[in-house]
């Protein structure tokens, strides 16, 4: 037989049956060196390569102070005035009439909040009584009470806070934020959405990658059943079937690719392939909250059928981050669209969500992951200081608010101002392009420089505006 070269010099072996053993003990350490890469197990991880892995995790601008956002989304707009930023002139002024632009129909008089308020923490900060347990960690909050957006509309609203434009076909911004720094996870999405149970207005549009590559377009994890479908293999299928299958489709599309570079997609396509193959053994486990203790599972109101739905998106939120997935948005279920009833609607939609929202903050705080993490708290507008439909409130986009919590956030903290029945925000506004630059800013991401050229031009997350709200930041 001849020499084979090791480590430097030549060994020659006796027999086949040497040579078999010793060849064997190194493919078997190839596999074991695959499966422990696959399972986030190495001491050292295997580099990953962008140009094949379009996930693989890249460098900042500047050091960041968030590894991964939480986005805490209440579709149907949530009421400032009547949740966090109460407005005494509104029961002063309740009944009386107001010149205003309203959305939907003919404006009634300005309408005083059906809730009482409290003072809760160092800071001071008013909380409604729907949300007592929330309002245990507003000193850890800052809050935005001057946001405004270009649309009156749920969808385009939605777009916009979403994207940074009103109009459908462009980045999400977990799409920009994987695209600008891949994600540490490599068995898993690097941006998971965790859908409601209606349907959220304007569809997969609000997470998709628009014109950025399609591997950076959110997964959605379903609000009802099982999130993933189909994460279990056929029984009469082994995984050794699969793998084959999987890498025959591989080699084929690879040398299609070959001959068709210009086909973006194709790259996204493959790996697609290749990440749903290692989910079925990751997302096995991370679906699977019995796992988790009872106190837990109290924490986030899992043992309660109002907030049980929500809760369950939390922690599988928490579960998410501790993974390494880079972008988190979850959706409140139902809608606080509160046209009509709107003391009926709030009041369902804070039992739902004031305790899974404490239990998140809550048991971050306690691993330490809400050092890193950034948790953002809203809807795509507010509402209207006059009544609608008599006990209800319109769309607003002129004035509305949001808050922000974790990683690089300087709590206890209120910045910007509506007028003083809650219509406009008169100081310190902030736009839609702000919010998303103070975002991209604590991920340690200079939103100027994250651009992507399609059609001619370079486009970014923030259009051609934007400012980092500075003053909330520690």
């Amino acid at each position: 037989m001849r020499p084979t070269e090791h480590c430097g010099r030549y060994q020659s072996f006796s027999n086949r049956r040497e040579f078999l053993r010793k060849a064997g003990a190194g493919f078997g350490t190839l596999a074991l060196s695959d499966i422990l890469a696959s399972q986030e197990l190495l001491a050292e991880p295997l580099q990953r390569d962008r140009r094949t892995d379009p996930l693989a995790p890249r460098k900042p601008h500047f050091a960041p102070k968030a590894k991964s956002i939480i986005w805490l989304f209440m579709e149907g707009a949530p009421s400032g005035v009547d949740l966090f930023d109460p407005k005494p002139e509104l029961t002063k002024r309740h009944g009386q009439k107001m010149v205003i632009d309203v959305f939907n129909g003919s404006p009634g008089p300005l309408m005083r909040s059906p809730f009482t308020f409290k003072q809760y923490g160092q800071s001071g900060a008013w909380v409604c009584d729907r949300y007592p347990n929330v309002a245990k960690h507003v000193d850890d909050f800052a809050f935005i009470k001057s946001l405004y957006s270009e649309s009156n509309d749920h969808v385009p609203a939605l777009y916009q806070i979403n994207t940074g434009i009103p109009r459908a076909g462009f980045p999400s911004a977990g799409s920009w934020i994987t695209y600008g720094l891949g994600s540490e996870s490599r068995n898993l999405p690097g941006y998971v959405v965790l859908g409601n149970s209606q349907g959220v207005k304007g569809g997969p549009i609000n997470w998709s990658s628009g014109f950025l590559p399609a591997a950076h377009q959110g997964t959605l994890f379903r609000s009802k059943g099982a999130p993933l479908l189909n994460l279990a293999r056929p029984d009469r299928v082994t995984q050794e079937d699969q793998r084959s299958q999987l890498d025959l489709l591989k080699d084929l599309n690879a040398e299609h690719l070959r001959k068709n570079a210009s086909e973006a997609d194709l790259l996204a396509r493959i790996q697609s392939f290749e990440l749903a193959f290692r989910m079925q053994t990751e997302a096995m486990g991370l679906v699977d909250l019995s796992t988790e203790s009872a106190a837990t599972r109290t924490l986030y109101g899992l043992d309660n059928d109002v907030s049980r739905n929500f809760g369950s998106k939390c922690l599988m939120a928490r579960r998410l981050v501790e993974r390494g997935v880079r972008f988190i948005q979850v959706y409140s279920d139902g809608e606080w669209d509160a046209h009509s009833n709107l003391t009926k609607n709030h009041s369902e939609h804070c039992a739902a969500t004031d305790q899974p929202i404490h239990g998140l903050l809550t048991d971050m705080k306690q691993r330490g992951l809400l050092d890193d993490t950034l948790v953002i708290w809203g809807g795509e507008f507010g509402r209207m200081p006059v009544s609608q439909g008599g006990d209800g409130r319109d769309h607003n986009p002129h004035g509305f608010l949001t808050w922000m919590t974790g990683a690089g956030i300087r709590g206890g903290t209120s910045y910007g101002e509506t007028d003083e029945v809650g219509y406009k925000a008169t100081v310190d506004r902030v736009s839609v392009n702000d919010l998303h630059a103070t975002m991209l800013h604590l991920m340690g991401i200079d939103h100027t420089k994250l651009t992507y050229f399609h059609n001619g031009r370079s486009y970014r997350l923030t259009d051609v505006a934007g400012s980092v709200v500075r003053k909330i930041l520690a």
